[in-house]
Formats: structure tokens, sequence, C-alpha cells
């Protein structure tokens, strides 16, 4: 089996480590013998007609505006991967510019795609620190997040988690993230998934799944290392 990963933007959107995640999918693959091709996605390269998960990392202000008349055009090609329930993971930058507006404290609207009904309006503080969330699916998540936007949810979306620690999207309704169809948007950086071994299996699973048109239950891992750092990452102080 074999699955390839678009990364959107590795240059401009790779705050505090987001790079980690695709290679957490990539050692995750290869340790149960499954090939990952990763393609770099940056302005003008074009989006291939075969991918199988989507990564888009976080990025400073300057970095959204280099990245967004380019993200509009390729916008109907992530639409549609989205809305055929390709899984995507979007951090930060990325998560507010799949939304359809960042303004910036300057007053400045950076417009985005519109693939996830949410808005997002710069704060006058920012909000750092590590921090733990719930999820149904996947029990508690921890990360890091370092953002000063103010993200508030629409119709048809739901949050990823409820902060147990933190700010979330905006520090006011215990709201972290967003989730629509397969697409997960999060302020988590980190990176996410090392430290969450779970939510790595999903995109990995999900994706092999729709791929292959047969429900595949991956082999399971050895995870110590990784739930240790998990563990490790919620004790810490905010």
């Amino acid at each position: 089996m074999k699955l390839k990963i678009l990364h959107l933007y590795p240059r401009e959107m790779n705050l505090y480590g987001d790079h980690g995640n695709v290679l957490a999918i990539k050692r995750r693959c290869e340790w149960r013998d499954i090939k990952v091709e990763i393609i770099e996605h940056e302005p003008g390269t074009g989006i291939p007609d075969d991918i199988d998960i989507i990564f888009g990392g976080g990025g400073q202000d300057s970095g959204q505006g280099k990245i967004e008349q380019d993200l509009h055009e390729i916008a109907p090609r992530l639409k549609e991967y989205i809305e055929n329930d390709t899984p995507c993971l979007v951090i930060c930058g990325l998560y507010q510019l799949f939304g359809k507006y960042y303004q910036t404290a300057d007053g400045k609207k950076i417009n985005g795609i519109d693939i996830l009904n949410i808005t997002t309006d710069a704060g006058d503080k920012r909000h750092i620190g590590n921090i733990v969330i719930k999820n149904g699916q996947f029990g508690e998540l921890v990360g890091y997040e370092n953002h000063s936007g103010l993200t508030s949810l629409g119709d048809n979306v739901e949050p990823f988690g409820e902060v147990i620690l933190g700010a979330g999207n905006n520090g006011k309704d215990k709201t972290e993230g967003c989730r629509y169809k397969n697409c997960i948007g999060t302020y988590l950086h980190g990176p996410i998934l090392p430290k969450n071994p779970k939510l790595t299996d999903f995109f990995i699973e999900t994706a092999l799944t729709r791929k292959y048109n047969t429900k595949i239950n991956l082999k399971k891992l050895n995870d110590e290392i990784e739930l240790k750092a998990h563990a490790t990452a919620i004790a810490r102080p905010r």
C-alpha cells in the first residue's frame, strides 16, 4: 500500500515544528510497510490528481499574505478533495485561511477559501502556552498554542475539541479548532501528531480506507514513547 501526502507551503507555513506532523505520518506508515510520497506544494506548482492526505501548517501574517493568491488559485481542487472526504489537517495560519477570512490587527482582511465555515479576527493579546483539549473520538489531545486570532465557528462545522487547559479558538466559548467531514483545523502546534498517535493513525487509516475502497485496520504499534511524551506535555504548566 502507498499514500501520497500533499504538504501545503512548507517554507512559508512551518511555525513551531509543524513539519513534524508530516514526518510522524510518514514514520508510522513506514513502521507498517506502507510507502509514503510527500508532495511539497509551493506557489505556482499545481496540485496532483491522486492525493490521499492534505496537510498545512501555521505561519506569520506575512507568510499568509505571500500564499493568499496561490491558495485561491488551488482552492477549487482543495474543495473537491475535502468534499470527497480526503483527510486533511490544517494548523493555525492555514486553519484560518481555510475559513472565510482573517482580519489582521492593522485592519487588513485576508480572504480565505471558505472550505471551513469560520471567521477569524485579530485580538489584542496572544494566547500562548500548552493546551489540552478533549475530543469524543480521540480522547485528550495535547499541543502548544501561540496565536492572537480569535476564531468563531459557523454552521455545518463542529468544534474539534473542548478546551480543558488553554484558550482554544477564542478564549471564551471553550471550543478548539473545527471539523468538517475529514478536514480538521486546529491551533495545536507542537507538533500535534507525534504526541497524539491515535489522531495520527486516524489520518492514515482513513486515507487507506478511502483509497482502496475497503476497511483498513492498522497494525498496532508500540506507542510507549509517544504516550510518555503525551503525558509529559499534559503535566507541564501553562
